[in-house]
């Protein structure tokens, strides 16, 4: 009898279901899910956490979309080559995953950012870098179709252009934090390389690459977290436009300092103060004289640009009226003068 009632209950269910349309059951799976969402329920991958935001992903496509172009100018002028660089995607993956993600053979460039702490990688495939270094050679920059590994040559050649890869992405970069590019080798296998644990979480961008508008190959940059986690704040698209151009580098400071020494200023020493009528200053003629508060062992005072700045004190050389410089101007001292 149970046995019965069981199967009755089976074939009752069974029933319900296929009297079900599409509309019923999405709205019963929604139903679902808003339970879950009024229960706080998330769904995560312990295996593949998400570290990195939206927000982070997309401040990281608006650093290196200007990297690129960047790169794309600093490449062409280098080799009178016509190269076009452009980011085609910025994601996050496990570094296991990352590595076994990328072709082989590949010239890998392992630098840091300081002061970020720990190391990233980047790597050009062969496409990109063979055709670049025919072009070093005095080729017409021709890309090999057989892959293989570097000669000697060749690589000292590849890391010159790593190395002016990486000082661009120190530009790139200035809008978040002044940063300091430094080689730390090349590779040509990630079986060597280890900046990160496998399962930890990087951040991966990818550029595409066109030779002459004939030959296409990658660039990648990775980004272990560790060595982005104390800036996260400052991936976002807001911080970057709010700070792009506000903060300057040495080389931008001594730019500015260059065409600030050739600006020219208005200087104007203060002899002395009085006070007179405007009947006074009407009668005024040619051999009058006017009796000022400095004594003649006072210091005079210099404005620049209407602000005072100095103390000075007259003189000539050379038959020319001149002042000396004694100090820096004193709002304290030029009060107490009065009393002394």
């Amino acid at each position: 009898m149970p046995d019965q009632d069981i199967n009755e209950e089976i074939n009752q269910t069974l029933e319900n279901l296929s009297s079900l349309n599409i509309d019923d059951a999405e709205l019963y799976l929604d139903q679902d899910e808003e339970e879950e969402y009024k229960k706080g329920y998330k769904l995560y991958n312990f295996r593949r956490p998400d570290k990195f935001s939206k927000d982070h992903l997309r401040g990281l496509q608006d650093i290196h979309r200007e990297f690129s172009r960047q790169l794309s100018m600093v490449l062409t002028a280098y080799l009178r080559m016509h190269l076009e660089i452009n980011v085609v995607s910025v994601d996050q993956l496990t570094y296991d995953e990352f590595t076994r993600s990328m072709p082989t053979p590949i010239t890998i460039g392992i630098f840091e950012l300081e002061p970020l702490p720990g190391q990233a990688l980047i790597g050009i495939s062969f496409e990109v870098l063979s055709s670049i270094v025919d072009r070093m050679l005095g080729g017409v920059g021709v890309s090999e179709n057989n892959n293989r590994e570097l000669t000697d040559i060749e690589e000292s050649l590849a890391k010159k252009v790593v190395e002016r890869t990486v000082k661009t992405l120190e530009s790139a970069w200035k809008h978040i934090m002044p940063v300091q590019g430094n080689i730390v080798g090349l590779d040509n296998s990630f079986t060597m390389v280890q900046v990160a644990t496998p399962g930890e979480i990087v951040a991966l961008i990818t550029l595409e690459v066109q030779v002459s508008g004939r030959h296409f190959g990658l660039i990648s940059l990775c980004f272990p977290y560790p060595a982005l986690e104390n800036i996260l704040s400052q991936l976002t698209t807001q911080h970057i436009y709010q700070t792009k151009g506000l903060i300057a580098t040495s080389e931008e400071r001594q730019q500015m300092i260059s065409r600030l020494n050739t600006s020219t200023i208005d200087i104007k020493v203060i002899l002395g103060e009085t006070e007179a009528t405007l009947e006074d200053l009407i009668d005024l003629k040619v051999g009058d004289v006017i009796k000022l508060n400095n004594k003649v062992t006072d210091n005079l005072i210099m404005e620049v640009n209407n602000n005072k700045k100095f103390f000075v004190r007259p003189g000539t050389l050379k038959n020319k009226v001149c002042v000396k410089i004694t100090d820096r101007y004193n709002e304290t001292d030029d009060i107490l003068k009065a009393y002394i």
